[in-house]
Parts: structure tokens; C-alpha cells; sequence
């Protein structure tokens, strides 16, 4: 067991070594790499979190503008089409809705295929704030991933990509 010293030793080698001892008996090997991307998520989102406060945003305003930025002009897109793509249920997208309109960072607009439907469309005040806050972004986000040397982000990215395929597969099997 590395100590807690060592430099390649991190919290989860201490449940994993906790869960040796207690169950000698249980391969608890697949803790180790899920508790690190748990780990891992927390601790991102808390710096992620930090960018997006000087801009007063949360995280999910800035997902739900950068949504809207990356649709491309006119940047306007259908609510269920926003919840989709964010993974959030209905209701809480009515409630996000309301939030950035009262913010003005967005409008409902009427969509022109379908009268009985609207759509979210980014305000001019909302791509102004979503172009700057997704450079800061991606700049706090480089700042993050700057320990790695540019092979190891390229393994981690092709890795990750490999089990998030497997994950989404599994999901859309047992839909």
C-alpha cells in the first residue's frame, strides 16, 4: 500500500487499502478508477463553478447558454430540445426557463414551423455574456488540465471517450 506521502498515493488508495483489510475477501479494484472520476467531477466542478461566479452565473446557466451559443445563429432552439440535450426533466427546464428570462439573457420567441410551440432564443446581452464567459472557460479549463503533458490528455481523452461510449450504449440498451 503506498503511503500517504507518496506522490502517486491519493484518497481513493486509502478506501481502496481500508477496503483490503476490511474484505480481503471482495475485489474492490472497480472503486478505484469510478471513485476517481467522482472525485475527479467534484472537485472540476468546484473550480468550474468559480469561473462561472465572476460572471454570476452557475454552472447550468452556463450549460444552458453555451447550449443555445453552439446551436449557431439565431441561437434558438426548442425547450425540449434544450432539455434533451442538458439532461434535465421538464419542469426543471420551465423553472431554468424563467430564470434567465427574468435575467433577460434569453426570450421566448414564436416558432415559426409549428404556432403552437416557442422557442428559447439568446438575447444580444446573452451571446455577449456566453462569448465572454466560454473563453474564460476553456481558458480555466486549460489551467486545469496543464499537470497533464499533452500525450497523457490525449490517452485520458481517447480512454474516457471509450467508456463513455460503452456507458451511453448500456443506458440506450436498457431504455
Amino acid at each position: 500500500m503506498p503511503e500517504k506521502t507518496s506522490p502517486t498515493h491519493d484518497a481513493v488508495d486509502t478506501i481502496l487499502a481500508q477496503w483490503r483489510r476490511e474484505r480481503p475477501d471482495l475485489d474492490a479494484s472497480p472503486m478505484g478508477p469510478i471513485g476517481r472520476l467522482k472525485r475527479c467531477t467534484a472537485l472540476l466542478e468546484q473550480r468550474l463553478e468559480a469561473c462561472f461566479n465572476h460572471y454570476e452565473l452557475t454552472m447550468w446557466e452556463f450549460d444552458m447558454l453555451a447550449t443555445l451559443r453552439r446551436a449557431g445563429a439565431p441561437y434558438c432552439l426548442s425547450p425540449t430540445a434544450l432539455f434533451s440535450t442538458l439532461m434535465v426533466t421538464s419542469g426543471t427546464m420551465t423553472h431554468r426557463l424563467k430564470r434567465l428570462e427574468t435575467r433577460e439573457l434569453i426570450i421566448r420567441v414564436a416558432n415559426p414551423h409549428d404556432a403552437r410551440s416557442m422557442l428559447v432564443q439568446l438575447t444580444p446581452a446573452g451571446v455577449v455574456l456566453i462569448n465572454q464567459v466560454v473563453e474564460a472557460h476553456v481558458d480555466n479549463e486549460r489551467q486545469l488540465l496543464s499537470a497533464l503533458s499533452a500525450e497523457t490528455l490525449t490517452s485520458l481523452d481517447t480512454q474516457l471517450r471509450a467508456l463513455l461510449r460503452s456507458l451511453e450504449q448500456d443506458g440506450a440498451a436498457q431504455a
